[in-house]
């Protein structure tokens, strides 16, 4: 494998998601014991599932995420600053938060600001804003991550997965205007580790997948067959 990509390790990128509506219990022990077993950053489950992940991982370096106002972001912002306290007393260490969309687009930014900044000051837990990127203009997606950074948000994150996934441009702008200050989540549509190392590499600092580990046998193979 050539650089810039011969040196990236994958695993500590990657926020091992189980996003599925059907998902289980027994696959949430699955997709701990992976996090666990590969060195993840994180596992992302639905607000559901956070005690029995922050159960099985209390003791581990994998951190607990998990998603407010998930996937589409139109709760009420009472709504959402509840279900973020209660995933933080259950025991998540970060919150991905889905903006609302349709309040940017109308122009209502000062409430889009008042949501993140209460949640994040309500929880002290860490923000990664989901600004669903797919659904926004190039101006839109400016003005969103300008107003995460401002409302203290930990991380931009480009989006749920649901209506468009990550694009290295989309990563490439987030870097550009976050200038190092937050981190940058790449998420959605991430299914081979050639597509994971150009989005690092672009600037995503974690990515959201529930391939991690088939990305990280993809990897191998990379390593075991340079170009």
């Amino acid at each position: 494998m050539t650089q810039p990509y011969s040196d990236i390790d994958l695993a500590p990128f990657i926020d091992h998601s189980l996003l599925a509506p059907i998902a289980t219990p027994v696959q949430v022990e699955q997709w701990c014991e992976e996090a666990d077993r590969y060195r993840f950053a994180s596992v992302c489950v639905l607000p559901v599932h956070v005690k029995q992940a922050a159960n099985l991982l209390h003791t581990k370096q994998p951190r607990v995420a998990t998603v407010i106002g998930f996937p589409i972001g139109a709760n009420t912002s009472n709504v959402k600053l509840y279900e973020a306290q209660d995933a933080v007393e259950n025991g998540a260490s970060e919150l991905d938060v889905v903006i609302n969309i349709g309040w940017l687009k109308s122009g209502n930014l000062d409430a889009v600001h008042r949501e993140i900044a209460e949640i994040r000051e309500a929880t002290g837990c860490p923000i990664k804003t989901i600004l669903e990127m797919s659904l926004l203009t190039e101006q839109e997606k400016r003005t969103a991550a300008e107003i995460c950074l401002d409302a203290g948000a930990a991380f931009l994150k480009t989006s749920t997965g649901w209506t468009g996934g990550a694009t290295v441009a989309d990563v490439r702008l987030l870097k550009e205007i976050a200038q190092d200050r937050v981190g940058i989540k790449a998420s959605g549509g991430i299914r081979t580790a050639e597509q994971a190392l150009e989005l690092i590499v672009a600037g995503a600092t974690r990515l959201g997948t529930s391939r991690g580990v088939e990305l990280l046998r993809q990897r191998d193979t990379l390593d075991k067959n340079p170009s």
